[in-house]
Order: structure tokens, then C-alpha cells, then sequence
């Protein structure tokens, strides 16, 4: 019996399932049951650290989304080890086939990167994945943890290197490069002024810096003035 599974089905809720499909379009309605983010949260909290949730984790694939967010949630909970957390992630990552559970999984790992300079090495073999959001997940986890001084030009770096035809990496990739331009904008300018990126990416980053408040107007209309027509 997967005691996991059955409170997450007892816990269907018909209209969210329906709001929700309509954010993630790439997963098969199916395999959505329809759990509220805070209910799978209590859930994964419940069974962290128990056999249950050990069981559960060892259990790949599952069959529904909402079991994948559960995972994603679960992990950012246990009380183990760096190493043992990786190997945790590392089997769960080629299960991820979406942007919520990529993206959910990414913000719920603080402790994985207490040791972040210990952890990168993981982060740069993620982006160089033949999986999307394996390399997603390795970007996303950039913008989280790494946007700094010290960080900032290999992640420039990373930015340039990165061609793909994929829409939720090249998506991942503005988003990361307009925090860039949030947090170090003269170091990050260099890279929309030098016309590195793919024209969607170079057009998206400037179109996500600029809708922050962070950015002064007159920063702005520079931004502005680097698109590509």
C-alpha cells in the first residue's frame, strides 16, 4: 500500500486540478490529481525522515505529478549528509519532466547548498545534461544560490555557452541572466551589450530585468536599447 499516494488522493481537489493543468502544460492531465502546494508540503513533511518516506523516495518512477512534488519537497526536508542528498537528487533528476517540480525541487535544496562550492561541480554536470530539466534544474539552482562576486563570471560564462531549442531551458537561462542584471549589472551588461545569446534569450533577459523594481528607469532604457529587432 502507498500510504503517500492514498493521502494525496484523499485529498483531490477537482477545480485546482483544473486551475492548475493550465500552468503546466507539458504534463499529461492524467497524472495530475489535483493537491494543494500547502497540503503536498504537510505531506512531505509528515513522512520525511521516516521508513515511509524512505520507501517512498526509493519508489521511482511515480505515476503522478502531484507524488513528484511531494519528492521534490521531501528532499529539501531530510537530515542526511551532503553526499547521501546528492545521490538522493541525482536519482530523482531524470524523473523531473516539468517546470514546477524542476523548480520546486530547486528551491526546497537549501541545505544541500550550505556547501555550495562543494555542490557546484554537481550543478555544472546538471547543465550539461542531454536531459531539459536535469539542465534546467542546474540553472535554476544557479539563480538561486550563486548570483555573487565571486560566482558571477563563470556564470556568465555558462550563459554564453548555452544554445538550445528547448523553451523551458532557454526560459530558465533569461531568468537567470536578468537576476544577473539585477544583482551584478555592470558585470552582466557586458553580456547584453556583447550579443552572446540566441535573439529569444537576449530579448526575454532584458524583458525580465526590466519588469523589476530593482532596476533604476534610467537602467532601464538602456536595457531597452540593446534589444534585438
Amino acid at each position: 500500500m502507498n500510504i503517500i499516494l492514498d493521502e494525496l488522493l484523499d485529498n483531490r481537489d477537482l477545480g485546482y486540478k483544473d486551475f492548475h493543468k493550465r500552468l503546466i502544460p507539458t504534463i499529461d492531465e492524467d497524472t495530475l490529481i489535483g493537491v494543494r502546494s500547502p497540503i503536498a508540503q504537510a505531506i512531505a513533511k509528515k513522512y520525511a525522515n521516516t521508513d515511509t518516506g524512505y520507501a517512498f523516495l526509493n519508489s521511482l518512477p511515480h505515476k503522478y505529478y502531484d507524488e513528484n512534488i511531494v519528492h521534490a519537497f521531501m528532499l529539501g526536508k531530510l537530515k542526511c549528509d551532503t553526499d547521501t542528498l546528492k545521490g538522493f537528487v541525482s536519482d530523482f533528476l531524470p524523473y523531473v519532466d516539468n517546470w514546477a517540480v524542476c523548480d520546486g525541487l530547486c528551491a526546497h535544496l537549501k541545505n544541500l547548498f550550505k556547501s555550495k562550492d562543494d555542490i557546484y561541480p554537481f550543478v555544472l554536470d546538471c547543465i550539461k545534461s542531454d536531459k531539459a530539466y536535469t539542465v534546467r534544474f542546474g540553472l535554476v539552482c544557479l539563480l538561486n544560490y550563486y548570483i555573487d562576486s565571486l560566482y558571477i563570471d563563470r556564470i556568465l560564462e555558462i550563459a554564453k555557452s548555452i544554445k538550445s531549442d528547448e523553451y523551458y531551458i532557454n526560459m530558465a537561462l533569461a531568468w537567470l541572466i536578468s537576476f544577473c542584471v539585477i544583482k551584478e549589472y555592470d558585470k552582466a551588461l557586458v553580456l547584453l551589450e556583447g550579443y552572446y545569446l540566441d535573439k529569444w534569450v537576449h530579448n526575454k533577459s532584458i524583458q525580465k530585468s526590466i519588469e523589476s523594481y530593482r532596476i533604476s528607469d534610467d537602467k532601464k532604457q538602456h536595457l531597452k536599447s540593446l534589444r534585438i529587432k
